[in-house]
């Protein structure tokens, strides 16, 4: 069947779940790839209900002397991320309007992202979309990303804020007093990539994403 690029609510309500959505209390935005096919939240959307989530780039917060940093990581070669991720679609029976919703299913981390932290998103390669979104294949893709795939540098704690603008590049400007060399090169020529400037691409979900 065609693709579709459809905007969805972050966090996934299963089909079933017959109470308001602000009974929903539990953490649906990312599902373990351990209990993606067992867990009842996520075990419905994942026989049936794949989807990819685009982004640009996601973050990561590491614990330091100072409070939690956050890194910025995004492809290493200027590509668009490609999630692995569920979704599904809820009724209100009480307004009758429908909610589509998903989530981005996480791994254990890589040596590169766990240096950060443990767990990351799984990325699917485009060979990969069909038999992930036609559910002819299963866990067994589900893995970590080379080590290699991902590059990252330290930006600003405003991204922390509810506040910051959504279309602010200079949240994923470097944080030149926390970078190392190699983190300020990494970041400088993501930059060049974004037209000469530091700014986000367009982004869909993702975990903690932008």
């Amino acid at each position: 069947s065609k693709r579709e690029l459809v905007p969805m609510r972050w966090g996934l309500v299963p089909s079933w779940w017959n109470k308001r959505l602000k009974e929903l209390k539990l953490s649906t935005f990312n599902a373990r790839v351990e209990t993606v096919a067992t867990k009842p939240m996520f075990r419905d959307a994942f026989k049936q209900r794949r989807c990819v989530v685009p982004a640009s780039g996601y973050y990561e917060w590491k614990d330091t002397p100072t409070g939690k940093q956050p890194y910025y990581f995004t492809a290493a070669d200027g590509a668009p991320l490609s999630f692995a991720g569920l979704w599904d679609e809820w009724r209100d029976k009480e307004g009758g309007e429908t909610l589509k919703s998903c989530a981005v299913i996480i791994c254990d981390a890589n040596e590169f992202v766990g240096e950060i932290h443990d767990r990351m998103p799984v990325l699917l390669q485009p060979r990969d979309f069909d038999a992930w979104l036609r559910a002819q294949s299963g866990v067994e893709v589900l893995k970590p990303a080379a080590n290699d795939a991902l590059t990252r540098w330290p930006v600003s704690r405003r991204v922390n804020s509810s506040r910051a603008p959504a279309d602010d590049g200079s949240l994923i400007a470097v944080e030149a007093s926390v970078a190392t060399s190699p983190e300020i090169l990494a970041a400088t020529t993501a930059g060049a990539r974004e037209l000469g400037q530091f700014g986000p691409h367009d982004i869909s979900a993702g975990g903690g994403s932008r």
